[in-house]
């Protein structure tokens, strides 16, 4: 029996979902937070009781520690969780929180406070005798000091924010020319993400594996490690696939990286859950990176390959309760592989998408399919948040079979009203570097080709689906009136017709002529028998056959497009009316447009002047990320139409520019 009976989740999205399921599942009651954005947010009904805490943004919301206490108090938890990310590791929020009679759901704010700051973890765990990566992790900050470090080292180099995780307020830097723009970026972004704009410098190892250790530590003296993490796989820094166990890991490695993890635990006088992040050279020797005082987002694998659930190992930890086990008896089994599903656009660079989710379906969940998620079917994606909406986890008896059940986890998942990564993470997790585990954090760049190709036109298959599908719902159902049936019938002859189709940049009429039962449909000089018979239980689920050939076929129409979901191709037509009015095209094509909401950081630039191709205008920031406005060619920025520290619209011009040929 927990010695509390209520808990509060200072957090939002998956994660709180995630911690409120084991809570109650414990007897606890559960108390969500909310801000205005997140009002009707699936964590807020996942919860007995929800309190808002105002505000939209993080700093006016989920980073206020007077807030979240302050919904504590009026709620009557005795516990708080902090998830991860926002206040998990704030030794002043954990300290506070114990301060005012709270049970804190992690480490003890001293141990925080030692692994906060990356430059005095890395002092500590030196004296502890753990490896380290070669850099810079004294307390000066000042610029000269840094770039002069950087250049001792030699490039590339790391700029990392000291008290930062999850890819913020990180920067690989190439070159000496480069470190002051890549310095002050890293600032502003650990400064917006953690409050604290602290910085180190290391030496950038090529082809490095990350590799994390699971630590869990209680407050009578133990300490054991659960295995390994293999989070190789990034971009912009930030994990897209993880996997446990990591392949080609040897018991003995395995024993040496868990015994250096558990001494910086103990070093750091931890007790809770914590990882421990090391880099791996590719000879096997390995560094230690940090440690991030909390449950990490790819904890699912770990609970996978050990059947734990590490949120109860946390809350009876924070109770007072021994482990339960010792590492003699951590068992690993099989391998869980997790991927993380964005709303953001790979094409383009990664951007983050918002908007409402038209439709959304999922793989059914099952003991190997594993589905964390704070977002439903519905659901407006704000541009307030990190962009990540779920997390698809699968389980294999060996990680072949891990593969496999993630490729048919991705080819269910659906996903029409924002951009997203479903088809990216099928690119990758099919490309031949992954499935050889040829891993590092480098292999998105090393696989660009096939991970990024070139767009191309739909095959012919996927027209025809998309013209009958647009032609079923069309039909309609006729009930008992001839007037009302939509089936192609006239007098004397069945009906012709023909739909015009854009996909992909390209145009195609498909030619119709209705048939007794379903249509005769014609691309350039085929014809093609096709018949589209939608399911009783779904409005977007179809059964398509063409020339005899049966499919199961998922078309959602939503904004004048019609998204087909088939033999594994994701595709949206547009269907083009012949008598719509054309619509006018605005004036003001020199100017550059904010991509997404967001905020305007720097003016990068100085206007009337010349700026070649490729050369920063400004910097925005959105969805926790900072993005680079540059120059589409060589011209000259003749003004900006925003300045520093303005909230900006989706499609707001940003800057008169000309191009070089105009001037």
């Amino acid at each position: 029996m927990l010695p509390f009976t209520s808990l509060l989740i200072a957090n939002r999205g998956e994660i709180a979902c995630r911690i409120a399921r084991t809570a109650r599942r414990l007897g606890l009651r559960t108390v969500a937070v909310y801000s205005d954005a997140d009002a009707h947010a699936r964590h807020v009904s996942a919860c007995d009781v929800a309190i808002g805490i105002g505000g939209r943004t993080p700093a006016e919301s989920y980073l206020r520690a007077d807030a979240i206490i302050g919904a504590a108090r009026r709620s009557g938890a005795q516990a708080i969780h902090p998830g991860y990310g926002f206040l998990s590791e704030n030794a002043a929020f954990a300290h506070l929180c114990q301060r005012e009679g709270f049970i804190f759901v992690g480490p003890p704010a001293e141990a925080i406070r030692a692994m906060g700051s990356k430059s005095a973890a890395k002092t500590l765990m030196e004296r502890a005798g753990v490896p380290l990566t070669p850099g810079y992790h004294g307390d000066s900050q000042d610029a000269d000091l840094l770039r002069a470090e950087a250049d001792r080292l030699g490039y590339p180099v790391l700029i990392k924010a000291s008290a930062g995780g999850g890819g913020r307020g990180m920067r690989r830097v190439e070159s000496a020319a480069e470190f002051a723009a890549a310095l002050a970026s890293c600032r502003r972004e650990a400064g917006a993400s953690f409050g604290d704009e602290r910085v180190l410098v290391e030496k950038y190892l090529l082809r490095p594996r990350h590799i994390e250790i699971q630590v869990f530590a209680d407050a009578h003296g133990h300490c054991l490690y659960l295995g390994e993490r293999d989070c190789s796989v990034q971009r912009r820094h930030q994990k897209v696939l993880e996997e446990a166990p990591a392949p080609g890991m040897t018991a003995a490695r395995r024993a040496a990286m868990g015994a250096a993890a558990v001494a910086a635990a103990r070093a750091a006088g931890y007790v809770g859950a914590g990882t421990v992040e090391f880099i791996v050279a590719p000879g096997g020797e390995f560094y230690f990176m940090e440690m991030n005082t909390r449950l990490q987002v790819e904890h699912p694998v770990t609970e996978m390959i050990t059947g734990l659930d590490l949120v109860e190992w946390q809350l009876r930890v924070a109770a007072g309760e021994p482990l339960p086990l010792t590492q003699e008896q951590v068992v690993l089994n099989g391998h869980a592989l997790e991927a993380r599903i964005y709303a953001e656009d790979p094409a383009r660079d990664f951007l983050p998408s918002i908007g409402r989710l038209e439709y959304l379906a999922t793989p059914p969940a099952a003991d190997d399919v594993r589905i964390d998620t704070g977002i439903a079917q519905g659901d407006r994606i704000s541009p307030y948040y990190d962009s990540m909406l779920a997390k698809l986890i699968v389980w294999g008896s060996d990680r072949e079979q891990a593969l496999q059940r993630m490729l048919a986890a991705l080819d269910q998942y659906r996903i029409v009203g924002v951009a997203n990564n479903v088809a990216f993470l099928q690119r990758l997790v099919a490309a031949s570097a992954f499935a050889r585990a040829d891993l590092d954090t480098s292999l998105i760049e090393r696989e660009h080709a096939a991970l990024f190709p070139d767009p191309q036109p739909p095959p012919r298959d996927a027209w025809l689906a998309a013209a009958a599908a647009i032609l079923c719902r069309m039909r309609g159902s006729p009930g008992n009136s001839p007037w009302a049936a939509r089936d192609g019938w006239r007098l004397g002859a069945r009906a012709q017709r023909e739909l015009v189709l854009r996909a992909g940049g390209a145009t195609e009429p498909v030619g119709v002529r209705y048939l007794e039962s379903g249509w005769l449909l014609r691309i350039g000089e085929a014809d093609v028998a096709a018949g589209c018979e939608p399911h009783a239980d779904s409005a977007t689920e179809f059964t398509l056959t063409l020339d005899g050939r049966r499919d199961r076929l998922t078309a959602v129409q939503a904004g004048g497009r019609v998204h087909i979901f088939m033999r594994g191709v994701r595709m949206v037509f547009e269907h083009v009316d012949p008598l719509a009015a054309t619509p006018s095209i605005a004036a003001g094509g020199s100017g550059l447009r904010a991509p997404m909401p967001g905020r305007v950081i720097v003016l990068a630039a100085t206007p009337g002047i010349e700026v070649a191709k490729g050369a920063a205008l400004l910097v925005m920031e959105a969805m926790k990320i900072e993005h680079t406005i540059t120059a589409p060619s060589a011209g000259v920025l003749r003004s900006f139409r925003v300045a520093a520290g303005e909230q900006v619209a989706e499609g707001t011009e940003l800057v008169e520019f000309v191009p070089a040929q105009e001037n």
